[in-house]
Formats: structure tokens, C-alpha cells, sequence
């Protein structure tokens, strides 16, 4: 492949050959060679392949198929029992009478339960997740389909009678995939909307993936129904696992949760465990415990290259201190303020706002930064995460922690580098590097000034061109 008339970052003008999965030359001008493909960028800016440090690809996949049901696609209660009519209305196919929504948020109609919903759609089960992900809102049909399930083929604690009463299920995402059964359903959707924003690598962040989950991502992988270089976090059962040449290991994912957190040996032990296996550990915080709680473990467990703190949501002076003293980097997620930032600005204390989803105190500490989406609990587009890094903007147009604004090329670069290490650089664009590539549809001196105005025209992974548009 030649790509023709493309700008580097720095506006110079150049040709690019590619040949298998590497750059073989980059000159002002390279003649194409018969039977070459051509890509003309038109002047637009090549960059290096983007790579999505943290999200769920299977719940990526689910929610392409859901319904939203929380801002920014709806605000009042009104708007949702439209929705939520409307798509009652829809005719089905027999044994596909399931509602399932995503993203609610009782900024839209309070704390919903199974009575609300049984009002708003009494005939057809529903399911509503909250976009904490952890939260299920389930109405009487649905529960009386989810509990006399003939599918079930384990015997899974049901939730609590509380909770069954009113349909407000919190943590029971294995209770339900084992009632619902059904097959995974496929990526090919999800993966060519990743590659049309430009992403050549993911890594799906999900602490339940285990060795079945690892070898059904490297079959996914091998009949292209996924595009992107994948990076599996997952359980103690990956440490063994081997990687591919589009599938690699990820570290050992620990999910904190301040209110049942596990003793400090608990987390010792994870942690010096995942290290003798040669694996780093990536740690879900969300709250100010939360970190503190999993950096006092590392201080006495000690760190290695490629440990992480998933989100690191609310992060003072003085976490950001014990984070940068035992060398962890952050992971976190910008489009957040852009998407929830107005709820943020009512719901959080005023005293912890400053310090939501930080950036430059991070990268001013010293901290390797990365983002990811967090898809779909985040909107999959790391175009507009760049932009909520640069300008620190709610979708209300109101400024949430300005001081923590970084610049377009660091906005950018948290979405590159090394995915196993993720903050520690970009990836250059050289002969003989690895052939992944997004194609702007400008140059970077104008796409700057807007990063999510801009649009891909063309993603290549290892050579091969996944997207053109």
C-alpha cells in the first residue's frame, strides 16, 4: 500500500509505503509501484493507529442494540416513557420480547423501580441498566421470566427478596447472562465503529474475563469479526495464557468497591500473586478510599512496570502524591466530563469537583496518563474524550476543572503508545515501525483547533486497511 499526499504532525509532506505489516519508506515523493493499492490522503494528517485503554466489548456490542434511556439522549421522565412506549410498540420476533435499556441516570425520573416500569410497560419484559453499570432496573414480566428460567445452568444465588421486590438488582451480571442463556453476540458492528474513529487496538477491561472468555476473543479475532489489536485483563486463570498476534495478555483486573472492600491481606496477596506470574495489575477506583485503599497495597506489596489505576475519579493533592511515589499509572476518562459533567456539578461536593477525572495534575506530577472510553458505559468516540481534555467542557457548555486542560498532542497521546504501558509514550512513525494508522481528513494544524470535529477517512492495523469512509 502507498499512502499518497499525507502530512505528519509537524505539516511535512509525505509519501508513505507500506509493505506487510510494517512502513518501508517514507519520502517526499514515492512512485506507485502496478498493482499497488493508493491511498491519497489528501493532505490530511497521518497519525498513529489510536488505541482505547479501557472498555467492554461484549456490553459494546449489547448496547448497539439497546435503548438509551439517560442523558444525554434523554432528560425527563416524559422522554423516557415515550421511549420506553414507543419501542414497546415495535413487533418482534418470537423470543425477542426483551426491552433491554441502558445509561439511566435519576437525573431523568428519580429512583426508578419495577412498579415504575410495570406502569410504563406492563406486557413486555425490561431490563434498564443504570450507567454505573452495576444497577438493574427490572420490571414484573421480566422478573417473572428471569426467575422461572428453564436456561439457568448453574445454580447462582438469586439477588436478595429486597431487592427482587423491587426490582432494583445491584451486582448480579452473572445471575442474569446465566438466566437470560443465549450466544455472546458478535462485534462486527462494534469493531467497525472503533476503526472508523480510528482505533487499531483495544483493551477490554472487564475483571470477570476469564481463560473461556481469552480463547473466545483470540476465535473472535482469527474470523475477523474483530479488527483492532486486543489487550484481555481478565482473572488469576489468564496467567497462563498465551498471546497471539492480535491478542495479548492483559494484567490481572481487580474491581474495588468501597463498601465491600476486601481485607488489606486479601489485596496483598492478588497483587504478589499477579506479579509472580509476570502480569501487571490494573485496579478499578473510583472513589478517594478506593485509591488510597489499593496505593497503601502497593506500597507494601511494591509496584512493577504496568500497574494501573483504572479512573482514579476523584484524586486530591494527596492522592495524587501516593500515586506518583509508587510509580502507578492512571487510566483515566475525559469524555466523562463532557457526558456527565453536569450531573457532576449538582451531585458532587463542591470541595472534590476540582479534582474530577484530572489531567494536568497528573501528567504535572510525573504520572504516565492514558484514557479510554470505558464504552459503553462511556461514548465509544475518543475524539470527543481528546476534546473534553483539551477544553474541560460539560455538554451544558459549562467549565468543569479548567486547570486541569491539557493540550491537543497530550490529549492525543492518551489515546497511543505501548498498550501494555500505557502512558509511556507514542509510537513513532519510522521505517520499519508497526504499519497502524489513522488517516485525518485535515492536517493536525487544523484539527487541533477542534478535535472532535474531525473525521477519519481511512484506519489501517498491521497493513491492512479495516476502514475507509
Amino acid at each position: 500500500m502507498l499512502i499518497h499526499n499525507a502530512t505528519l504532525q509537524d505539516g511535512t509532506l509525505v509519501d508513505l509505503r507500506i509493505e506487510g505489516p510494517s512502513v518501508a519508506a517514507i519520502e517526499t515523493h514515492l512512485p506507485p509501484r502496478p498493482g499497488e493499492i493508493l491511498l491519497d490522503a489528501g493532505g490530511g494528517v497521518l497519525l498513529p493507529g489510536l488505541h482505547d485503554h479501557h472498555l467492554h466489548l461484549m456490553a459494546l456490542a449489547t448496547s448497539l442494540e439497546s435503548l438509551r434511556c439517560g442523558p444525554p439522549h434523554v432528560s425527563t421522565a416524559q422522554e423516557l416513557e415515550h421511549r420506553l412506549v414507543e419501542h414497546a410498540a415495535i413487533p418482534i420476533e418470537p423470543g425477542q420480547d426483551w426491552i433491554r435499556g441502558i445509561g439511566y441516570h435519576e437525573s431523568v425520573a428519580g429512583e426508578i423501580d419495577r412498579d415504575w416500569l410495570d406502569r410504563v410497560v406492563p406486557s413486555r419484559p425490561v431490563r434498564v441498566q443504570h450507567r454505573s453499570g452495576r444497577l438493574w432496573i427490572i420490571n414484573s414480566p421480566g422478573l417473572e421470566r428471569l426467575c422461572s428460567s428453564s436456561t439457568a445452568t448453574t445454580l447462582r444465588q438469586a439477588p436478595p427478596a429486597a431487592e427482587l421486590a423491587t426490582g432494583r438488582i445491584l451486582d448480579a451480571d452473572l445471575w442474569l447472562r446465566d438466566r437470560l442463556g443465549g450466544r455472546a453476540p458478535s462485534l462486527r458492528r462494534a469493531s467497525t465503529l472503533l476503526a472508523s474513529y480510528g482505533i487499531t487496538g483495544v483493551t477490554d477491561a472487564s475483571a470477570r474475563n476469564t481463560w473461556c472468555d481469552y480463547e473466545h476473543f483470540i476465535d473472535i479475532v482469527a474470523r475477523d469479526e474483530l479488527l483492532q489489536r486486543l489487550i484481555v485483563m481478565g482473572d488469576a486463570s489468564l496467567d497462563a495464557a498465551q498471546s497471539t498476534a492480535f491478542v495479548q495478555r492483559g494484567p490481572t483486573k481487580i474491581y474495588l468497591r468501597e463498601a465491600a472492600l476486601p481485607t488489606v491481606e486479601q489485596l496483598f496477596a492478588s497483587i504478589a500473586h499477579s506479579h509472580a506470574a509476570d502480569r501487571a495489575v490494573a485496579i478499578h477506583c473510583v472513589t478517594e478510599t478506593e485509591v488510597v485503599f489499593a496505593s497503601t497495597a502497593f506500597a507494601e506489596v511494591g509496584s512493577r512496570p504496568g500497574d494501573r489505576i483504572e479512573h482514579a475519579s476523584i484524586a486530591p493533592p494527596e492522592v495524587i502524591a501516593l500515586l506518583a511515589d509508587q510509580g502507578l499509572t492512571v487510566v483515566t476518562q475525559p469524555n466523562f466530563i463532557r457526558e456527565r459533567g453536569d450531573t457532576y456539578l449538582t451531585d458532587v461536593p463542591a470541595r472534590d469537583r476540582a479534582w474530577l477525572y484530572r489531567g494536568r495534575g497528573f501528567i504535572d506530577a510525573g504520572i504516565h496518563l492514558a484514557a479510554g472510553t470505558d464504552a459503553p458505559l462511556g461514548e465509544p468516540n475518543p475524539w470527543l474524550a481528546m476534546q473534553a481534555a483539551v477544553d474541560r467542557r460539560t455538554l451544558g457548555g459549562k467549565m468543569l476543572g479548567e486547570d486541569e486542560a491539557l493540550s491537543p498532542e497530550e490529549a492525543l497521546s492518551l489515546f497511543s503508545g505501548d498498550p501494555l504501558a500505557p502512558g509511556s509514550g507514542g509510537h513513532r512513525i519510522a521505517p520499519g515501525s508497526t504499519a497502524d494508522f489513522c488517516v485525518l481528513d485535515r492536517p493536525w494544524t487544523v484539527a487541533k483547533k477542534n478535535l472532535a470535529a474531525t473525521r477519519v477517512i481511512a484506519t489501517i492495523r498491521a497493513g491492512h486497511l479495516i476502514w475507509q469512509g
